[in-house]
C-alpha cells in the first residue's frame, strides 16, 4: 500500500492534523508527517513534493493556516493528489486559509476539505488509495455500515421503538 504524506506549515497545526493520524491508524494506512512551510522552507517543500511519488507516497495532505500556500506549493511540484486542510488561525476564523487553499489555477488542483477538516482529509486520502486496494475499500465500507447502524439505533431510541 502506498503511504500518505501529512504536511503541516507549523507544529501549532498538530492538534488539528492529529485527527488524520487516528484515521490512518484505524485503517492501517502507513503515513509520514512533516513540517514544511511554503514561505520559510520552500526548497525543502519543493524537494519533498518532487520526490514524493518515488518515495512511495500515493496522496499528500497539506495543512496550513492564514496565507495557507503550502497545499498549492506542493501541488505545483507533483502530480500526486493533494488534499488541502485550511487551518483556523488568525483573526478571520480560517476563511483566509480556506480561500488560499481552494483558489488554485487551472491545471494545479488541490482538493480542499473544511476548515480544520483533517479527519475528512484522511478519509478522502483513504478513498483515493482504495481505488487500487480492495481490502482498504472493504474497511471503508465497513465503517460506513457501522455509521449507518449507529444512526438507526439513535433513531430507534429517539422514537421509543426497538428494531433489532
Amino acid at each position: 500500500m502506498k503511504k500518505v504524506a501529512v504536511l503541516m506549515g507549523s507544529d501549532s497545526d498538530l492538534p488539528v492534523v492529529g485527527k488524520a493520524f487516528q484515521v490512518f491508524e484505524e485503517l492501517g494506512i502507513p503515513y509520514e508527517a512533516h513540517i514544511y512551510s511554503a514561505h520559510r522552507t520552500p526548497e525543502e517543500a519543493h524537494a519533498f513534493a518532487r520526490d514524493a511519488e518515488k518515495n512511495g507516497f500515493g496522496v499528500i495532505i497539506a495543512a496550513a493556516g492564514m496565507a495557507a500556500h503550502l497545499a498549492g506549493a506542493i501541488a505545483a511540484n507533483t502530480v500526486l493528489p493533494v488534499i488541502g486542510v485550511p487551518i483556523c488561525s488568525g483573526g478571520l476564523g480560517g476563511l483566509d486559509a480556506l480561500l488560499s487553499t481552494v483558489q488554485m489555477p487551472s491545471g494545479i488542483p488541490v482538493a480542499t476539505v473544511a476548515v480544520d477538516g483533517a479527519k475528512n482529509a484522511a478519509y478522502l486520502a483513504a478513498e483515493i488509495l482504495a481505488l487500487s486496494d480492495g481490502a482498504l475499500g472493504q474497511k471503508l465500507l465497513g465503517q460506513r455500515e457501522e455509521g449507518r447502524k449507529g444512526v438507526l439505533e439513535k433513531d430507534a431510541r429517539l422514537s421509543g421503538r426497538s428494531d433489532k
